[in-house]
């Protein structure tokens, strides 16, 4: 076996099973997390300061690390597709959500050497480093699941998007054209009855606009109770995707039939 191929299986997802490649897998996972604990610490000023060096070295640590598997991810990549050609398995891992993910993560900490930013837009690159956490997708089996059913259900999710996103602008409309005349500083544009619309269809309610007329507080009240049940729409497709989606993998582990519950010899 060639060094390339071994190197492959350390990397591989679905074929890679030795011990090294559960080691490497942990060893993700566990500097993604302390990169993300590292963030929220570092919005500390005192953390920060006392602890600026850690933070720094953590953070070149990572980079190269995450700079080496990116790059080692690229080379092998005919070996994980081996269907197509180099040239094209490689442009597959790059242009693949996971691929994207893992060079937005590291991007931002070259782009300043490569092009003059303004230090403020490097600040705000900087957030991107939160992306590596979505890296977890590739070591945890649940967030694959997770994925899985998002991908399988996207087509209820937009229309249901779609359904929220036309009530919300016939509710604004309306309460807009309800409520200017009677308080034109809380309703001064159909923007502004759009924020009053987001916060009564999802139930949050933060009580800086409100209507002051009877037939607004009708429809306020029409608003948030439609809230409630387009709110669980999304909530309920998924729940049940994600629920057939697990009992399907227990029924492969166990070599059950997934229709009629029953091992297969």
């Amino acid at each position: 076996m060639s060094l390339k191929k071994k190197i492959a299986l350390y990397f591989d997802d679905e074929k890679g099973n030795a011990i090294g490649d559960v080691l490497l897998e942990h060893f993700i996972s566990a500097l993604i997390i302390v990169n993300a604990i590292a963030i929220i610490l570092e919005s500390y000023n005192g953390i920060y300061d006392q602890y600026h060096s850690l933070f720094y070295y953590l953070e070149i640590f990572s980079i190269i690390f995450f700079t080496i598997e990116y790059a080692i991810r690229i080379w092998i990549a005919d070996m994980i597709y081996p269907k197509l050609s180099a040239s094209k398995a490689r442009l597959k891992y790059i242009a693949s959500f996971i691929g994207i993910i893992d060079l937005i993560s590291i991007l931002p900490f070259y782009l300043p050497f490569i092009l003059k930013i303004d230090l403020r837009i490097v600040r705000v690159l900087r957030l991107f480093r939160l992306l590596r956490i979505l890296k977890l997708n590739r070591h945890f089996k649940s967030l694959r699941i997770i994925r899985s059913v998002i991908v399988k259900t996207k087509n209820e999710i937009i229309v249901t998007a779609f359904l929220v996103f036309i009530l919300l602008i016939l509710a604004s409309t309306l309460m807009y054209n309800i409520e200017h005349k009677a308080q034109p500083e809380a309703f001064q544009n159909i923007g502004q009855a759009l924020w009053w619309a987001v916060a009564t269809l999802t139930t949050v309610g933060y009580g800086d606009i409100y209507p002051i007329t009877g037939l607004g507080k009708l429809m306020s009240a029409v608003i948030a109770l439609l809230g409630i049940g387009f709110v669980a729409l999304p909530t309920g497709i998924i729940s049940s995707a994600y629920i057939d989606e697990i009992r399907k993998s227990k029924a492969q582990e166990k070599c059950i039939c997934p229709h009629c519950n029953k091992e297969i010899a």
